[in-house]
């Protein structure tokens, strides 16, 4: 029997993936939009197995996500990789004080990287890099055509790029609108030389369950591009909304050493019908070339959960460990803030052992930045609890675990004060706020628990260990999915702490927290 993969190769909310191979090491990156630090590096030596090494922007000097809406922030990146140095270009979307196409660089992908080059007169979004055989450098976006012909048309779009004073020079090309007539959000594109010819490769239809890629192919880099008459190479909208992987789509390419193809792509396995909690993932499936065209998974024509794994030596990462203890002097890559911190709300020095989140007026219902310490939820069915010592002083205070969709839709499952310290469960949905249950707690230290089984969420608390008592069972948790809450990402799950709009000096000690995933 063939050794076999199973998708996703990244689970939970990884879209937009983009990678590059330098000699046998592969190097991929994501879209992070409002979360900090964003762009997160992904390092594989057989496309299968991952393992994060960093993320390229992570200082506050390189991103200002400051009030930013949700999923606004960072777009869809590329990485490549020419003449010694990693370039990843990508896009700030409705930034307060800086948006646009940016580019970064770094000898090692782990980092550091640079400080943006922020790109003038460089509409659109997705934007990519090409670097042709003759070291000229190309970059290729999307944007509004001159002449619109329809809601959502857009352009792919093609200009040179001065390496040297990272600037856009030179004539400006329309490349390409997509395959379809009407098709909306021509958009992520990237450039590909195969056998002497240009390959544009292009996501159209929308990131949602139309999405699709298709391809077109010229004998220059300006065009003119002759479209594929087999697009699109992939879709998976006319399979139905009951098929397990939908949403197929912005997809990039790579040869591997051994002259393989492969394409990785986002996609979403909806649950509970078409819901979708763990968001856009990243997808990997094979590539063969006939007549000069890619056929995406070959008699197949559709993303499978398995296929047998690439030709390259198997090689697997330590994997991260369900438990942190936060005995590390820095938080390990897979925890995320929401937007740009700008004070130190956090520390893991103060009190050796814990993670220590201070109480601050921001709230996770605003676009803020509050004390808010999250990982992605990457199973169907998972278990996240923790250890916490906390004593709210008054009625504003509160501390314990979210989970988030956005500042509208999520769950806050907290210790806070009424006449004496209580735990409460809330639900905001549609930004309005609802106490689904409460109940009065008798020990500064608290364990606290969520279950999920698809979209059905328990919530537990204990005194003492392992002694769990409900405080919600079977809570519908379809608000954290993008069907419902709008927008472009993935649940989240975070240890939270506000003083809810007033100063405070009080703190929430997490002694640990786990994620483990139960699906079968």
């Amino acid at each position: 029997m063939p050794k076999v993969f199973h998708n996703p190769v990244l689970s939970g909310f990884y879209p937009d993936p983009s990678i590059c191979r330098v000699g046998d090491d592969y190097y991929l990156v994501t879209s992070t939009f409002e979360y900090f630090p964003g762009l997160p590096v992904f390092h594989s030596r057989d496309l299968v197995h991952w393992h994060q090494i960093g993320h390229v922007l992570d200082r506050a000097s390189q991103l200002p996500l400051d009030g930013i809406r949700p999923s606004g922030g960072l777009y869809a990146p590329t990485i490549r990789y020419f003449n010694g140095t990693f370039y990843v270009i990508n896009t700030l979307v409705a930034g307060k004080t800086k948006s646009g196409n940016f580019i970064v660089t770094a000898t090692n992908p782990a980092g550091p990287w640079s400080e943006p080059y922020w790109l003038e007169s460089a509409p659109g979004i997705d934007p990519s890099l090409f670097f042709d055989d003759d070291g000229r450098a190309w970059y290729t976006g999307n944007r509004v055509p001159a002449r619109t012909q329809y809601e959502g048309h857009r352009e792919i779009w093609l200009q040179e790029l001065d390496l040297q004073s990272m600037r856009l020079v030179g004539n400006t090309y329309a490349l390409w609108d997509g395959a379809l007539k009407g098709a909306v959000h021509a958009e992520a594109p990237h450039i590909y030389k195969v056998d002497g010819r240009y390959y544009l490769m292009i996501a159209e239809g929308g990131t949602a369950h139309h999405h699709a890629v298709t391809i077109a192919r010229s004998d220059a880099i300006t065009g003119p591009y002759e479209s594929n008459r087999a697009n699109p190479i992939l879709t998976h909208r006319h399979l139905g909304l009951d098929y397990p992987i939908v949403g197929t789509g912005h997809a990039d390419l790579v040869e591997t050493q051994n002259g393989e193809w492969w394409m990785f792509m986002l996609a979403m396995r909806p649950y509970g019908d078409y819901f979708y909690n763990l968001g856009r993932e990243t997808f990997l499936a094979p590539v063969r070339w006939e007549d000069g065209w890619p056929i995406v998974s070959p008699g197949m024509g559709r993303v499978e959960s398995s296929y047998p794994v690439p030709d390259l030596p198997d090689t697997t990462w330590p994997e991260i460990p369900a438990r942190d203890d936060f005995d590390a002097p820095a938080l390990a890559f897979h925890w995320n803030f929401l937007r740009t911190p700008r004070d130190e709300f956090y520390s893991l020095s103060e009190r050796p052992g814990h993670l220590r989140l201070r109480l601050r007026p921001e709230r996770l219902s605003e676009q803020a930045n509050p004390s808010f310490v999250g990982r992605r939820q990457q199973h169907i069915h998972f278990r996240a609890q923790c250890a916490m010592e906390f004593t709210p002083q008054a009625e504003n205070e509160c501390a314990g675990l979210a989970l988030i969709q956005n500042n509208d839709f999520h769950f806050r499952f907290v210790i806070a004060k009424t006449s004496e310290p209580v735990l409460r469960l809330i639900k905001r949905a549609y930004g309005k706020d609802e106490v689904l249950a409460e109940r009065p707690v008798h020990t500064a230290k608290l364990y606290l628990k969520v279950e999920a089984h698809e979209q059905v969420y328990g919530f537990y608390f204990a005194e003492q260990p392992d002694a769990w008592q409900a405080l919600a069972e079977a809570v519908d948790g379809r608000i954290l999915s993008t069907p419902v809450a709008g927008g472009f990402v993935g649940a989240y799950i975070a240890m939270y702490a506000s003083s809810n709009g007033q100063p405070g000096t009080n703190h929430a000690d997490f002694d640990w927290f786990e994620y483990a995933g139960l699906d079968l």
